[in-house]
């Protein structure tokens, strides 16, 4: 969610909703992974997660700090300020979720409580319910980048309080990298 605010706030509604479209992508292929049986692997091969964690922990860690420095890739100069590119944003969007270690074991773990066998088709439940996340993703996270982008046309004309906002946000999601590192 802080990357559809901040991608609402620095490219405008679209932005926000091209970051949750992102995010989205990811909840289908996560549903579908599930689906498939990756809670079988990360049981059999506990070491599987944990690199997958830390290599979440990295990204965001990497995330935070680009937006910390504002490197010329990250932003396109957009007339009084800079912005996202909507392509950046699914982009970013879409890896941040894929690597999202906590998504993925939502996906793996809580998900399939919802499943029964009995009531048939197990595909076709996870479709349901990967639909409903969506659903939810763009409702909420959607709403989020659309009113984070009209605030974001606003905070353009205010350079140093985007400053600050693109730093506090960067310190933040390097915060949290750090946190997923370090968790056991």
């Amino acid at each position: 969610m802080l990357f559809v605010l901040s991608s609402g706030m620095r490219g405008g509604p679209r932005a926000g909703l091209l970051a949750t479209a992102g995010i989205a992508t990811s909840e289908v292929i996560h549903v579908l992974v599930a689906a498939a049986g990756l809670s079988a692997l990360f049981t059999a091969v506990p070491g599987a997660f944990t690199v997958l964690r830390v290599a979440g922990a990295v990204y965001l860690a990497y995330l935070g700090v680009q937006m910390i420095r504002q490197r010329g890739d990250l932003v396109v100069a957009a007339g009084d300020g800079a912005t996202i590119s909507g392509r950046r944003a699914y982009l970013t969007g879409l890896l941040t979720n894929l690597s999202n270690p906590k998504m993925i074991a939502f996906s793996v773990a809580f998900l399939p409580q919802f499943v029964d066998p009995a009531l048939g088709s197990v595909w076709m439940q996870f479709i349901v319910l990967g639909a409903i996340l969506i659903f939810l993703e763009f409702l909420i996270d959607g709403g989020v980048g659309v009113f984070a982008g009209r605030i974001g046309n606003w905070l353009r004309h205010r350079h140093a309080l985007r400053r600050r906002v693109d730093t506090a946000t960067g310190g933040i999601l390097i915060a949290l990298g750090f946190r997923l590192a370090v968790e056991q």
